[in-house]
């Protein structure tokens, strides 16, 4: 209660917002002749305490942090309701100024894309975009990798942060940075749970009450398939009773699945270390991602 008080009584004039790239080069400009090191957190909006934290982890690896607010089109499938998505540019704006941001970047879809999202140059991760997400969701990945390096370079960050709930999305981002070469540092931020292990979200205001008491479900079945492993119990065995269990307590489920955490590649029968665990499912219209790291 006292930290929603704050947010409606905090004023935004503490931090500078720009929908200009030639606005957000100049200020970064200058940060960076003073010396000063600057941290990016990439967003679509809606934020919640989980993106908060990704800029508060940001603030504590450089002097200055920009946080972008663009609901990207060309990562939205034919299925997907781009002009739905949930926009809160007031509220966003409240909370990254408490959060510790210095300047949020609020460009357009025509400054994104001055040529329009169906006529741009588009990015494409071969190999860690082909399954999983990749495959639920053809040609999302194209469009993260695609404004993702875009974005990087507007801003030209020393540090960007993603988060591990996002798991494929982290490695397709770290992979096209390495790859690429790109002067920037990656740092993964922990995922955010409720109290009953829901992973934060902006789809949970989504689940109905009935719903949202179900969706924790997600996070101990994962839990379950990590001692499973332990066990030495067989892959197949495990992701077969996982989605069953899922499919029971009223999931559609996409995928469950265990992998290699560097490249996403099935493991074999023994490996214990630098593993996940990852789950994709829709409970009614919502659709849920969540991953546990053996070794985290």
């Amino acid at each position: 209660m006292a930290v929603s008080r704050r947010l409606n009584t905090v004023s935004i004039d503490a931090m500078q917002q720009f929908d200009k790239i030639e606005a957000l080069r100049e200020q970064v400009a200058a940060w960076r002749a003073a010396g000063e090191r600057i941290a990016f957190v990439p967003t679509m909006g809606n934020l919640h305490a989980g993106h908060f934290a990704l800029v508060e982890l940001a603030r504590r690896h450089a002097q200055r942090v920009v946080t972008s607010v663009f609901v990207n089109p060309t990562q939205f499938g034919p299925n997907e309701d781009f002009s739905r998505y949930p926009r809160t540019p007031e509220a966003d704006a409240r909370g990254l100024v408490v959060a510790g941001c210095d300047l949020l970047f609020l460009p357009t879809v025509e400054q994104m894309y001055p040529f329009g999202a169906g006529h741009c140059v588009q990015v494409r991760v071969p190999g860690l975009t082909a399954e999983l997400d990749g495959a639920a969701r053809p040609g999302h990945f194209d469009g993260v990798a695609t404004v993702v390096l875009r974005l990087f370079n507007m801003v030209e960050p020393d540090v960007a942060v993603f988060g591990r709930k996002d798991f494929q999305q982290l490695r397709v981002i770290q992979y096209m940075v390495r790859e690429l070469s790109l002067p920037i540092t990656i740092l993964p931020a922990a995922i955010q749970r409720e109290a009953d292990g829901l992973a934060l979200s902006s789809r949970n205001q989504y689940l109905s009450a009935e719903e949202r008491a179900i969706a924790p479900q997600i996070h101990r079945t994962l839990l379950a398939m990590r001692s499973a492993w332990q066990q030495g119990q067989p892959l197949s065995a495990i992701e077969q009773d996982a989605v069953a269990h899922l499919d029971e307590a009223g999931f559609d489920v996409d995928y469950a699945q265990l992998r290699r955490s560097q490249d996403l590649a099935t493991p074999q029968q023994g490996e214990r270390d630098g593993l996940v665990a990852l789950i994709a499912a829709r409970l009614g219209r919502t659709r849920l991602i969540d991953n546990l790291e053996f070794d985290a």
